[in-house]
């Protein structure tokens, strides 16, 4: 960034100490405090007295409502968390990088590890039967045109009516729950008959562009290798490993190992992030002592929000259209004309790239049918570096995987839900630890003052 810059943007200078705690509304010794958290990023300039900050960033903190103390001192309620650590740029799962354990572990790998402390190779998470047969009748009863989250609402209901001792909230109990309800949400979810391939992703006759690399002469749509011809694994058994088991309710396009893989990888990375907000509704949800199916319910019920786990398919539908048009330069020139993000870039946790879509990324250079749609996405990256300083963050990432694998628009969504389920049961058995009715903040009155006149 040069000076002239600067001079012709004020939003793009840097913040004095004052400055930043001024536009927080809290004391300078608690921006620091935000810098030791990972909320804001500090810099100290060659001859400088005093560390500067990025106004874009603390205004993006104040929005997301930083203008409160941390750890409580002034009203803001912390939680004492022992599960996920997010710092420069890496994601940590009890201490342990988040990409090591992808690329170690399967999914029930780690959520039996992030609850119990031990690390069981080959788990497997199976369905009860009373409690399957209760989901499934109830998601069967569903409109057809009932969208999956929807669904995995209805079907945590109706396994919760199923269990008659789901108000058992010893850590034995809540672990049996846990290890039959996620396998209950993927098999009550209808099996993907019809799928969208990846060559109806690509670019229309003339449209070829720099994420056609899979076009034949004159934009005539090509075979993906490895898109058609590997053979479907077994996915119909539930008994199995978890990965295979959703693929089948994602998409009715065969399943080959690397693209299992990255699904896998996709299911750990997402297990947790901090207390983000259908998180801090379980927490809530436990603190009142709910039992473990009224916490997914709790999480479901945030999560089923545009600014949280429909995300991902903003940038799935961004992807299609780049592929479509063939040109990343014109999709992202009409989302920022209408004053719209672009989808799948920049997250506030992390000042650089989003360390789950760097690992999932690298898996996806192994799926050959993923190339087209890799390209859109680096070309997204790079339309937009030029100007923003936006990186690529995990729901890019996953779009990437579900338009590759004719996914749907919502299939993002449901690995989100699936996955984060392992990490609100782990919140659940820390809050159950803690007293009971804990998070009760105060609400500040904003209202008339009494006494006033009956209405």
């Amino acid at each position: 960034m040069t000076d002239h810059d600067v001079a012709q943007d004020p939003d793009e200078r840097r913040l004095s100490t004052r400055e930043a705690a001024d536009r927080l509304g809290v004391k300078p010794e608690t921006v620091y405090a935000y810098v030791s958290r990972g909320q804001l990023t500090s810099r100290r300039e060659p001859g400088g007295r005093g560390s500067t900050f990025d106004a874009k960033e603390v205004d993006a903190l104040a929005r997301r409502g930083g203008r409160r103390e941390p750890s409580g001192a002034g009203g803001e309620l912390a939680v004492r968390t022992g599960i996920t650590l997010i710092d420069r740029d890496h994601c940590y799962f009890r201490g342990v990088d988040t990409s090591e354990l992808a690329a170690h572990h399967s999914y029930e790998e780690v959520a039996e590890w992030l609850w119990t402390g031990e690390m069981r190779r080959g788990i497997r998470f199976t369905a009860p039967h009373d409690a399957l047969t209760a989901a499934r009748r109830a998601v069967d009863a569903l409109p057809a045109h009932t969208g999956p989250m929807d669904r995995l609402q209805v079907a945590v209901i109706a396994a919760a009516a199923a269990d008659p001792l789901r108000f058992d909230l010893s850590e034995r109990a809540v672990l049996d729950t846990a290890r039959t309800l996620i396998p209950t949400l993927v098999a009550a979810l209808p099996r993907r008959t019809t799928g969208r391939p990846l060559a109806q992703a690509g670019a229309e006759e003339g449209g070829a562009g720099r994420a056609g690399d899979e076009l034949g002469a004159g934009g005539r749509r090509a075979t993906v290798p490895g898109a058609a011809e590997q053979p479907a694994p077994e996915l119909g058994a539930e008994d199995g490993p978890l990965a295979p088991r959703l693929w089948s309710r994602l998409t009715a396009e065969p399943a080959d190992p690397p693209s299992l893989r990255v699904l896998d990888a996709a299911l750990v990375l997402l297990i947790d992030h901090d207390l983000a907000a259908s998180t801090l509704a379980v927490r809530v949800a436990a603190s009142a002592r709910a039992h473990p199916y009224a916490i997914v319910s709790a999480g479901f019920g945030a999560l089923d929000g545009a600014l949280h786990g429909a995300a991902s398919g903003l940038a799935h539908r961004m992807l299609l259209e780049v592929l479509d048009r063939g040109s990343a330069a014109a999709v992202v020139a009409d989302h920022l004309r209408a004053g719209r993000r672009v989808p799948g870039l920049g997250h506030p946790l992390y000042p650089g790239e989003d360390p789950r879509a760097r690992a999932l990324f690298a898996l996806l250079e192994d799926v050959p049918r993923a190339r087209p749609a890799l390209q859109a996405a680096r070309d997204v990256i790079t339309t937009t570096a030029r100007h923003k300083e936006w990186r690529a963050n995990v729901d890019l990432a996953l779009a990437v995987l579900t338009v590759a694998t004719g996914m749907p628009a919502e299939a993002g969504e449901t690995i989100f839900a699936v996955a984060r389920t392992a990490g609100w049961i782990a919140h659940a058995l820390e809050e159950y630890d803690e007293p009971p009715l804990r998070m009760r903040p105060s609400g500040q009155y904003s209202g008339p003052r009494p006494p006033q006149p009956l209405p």
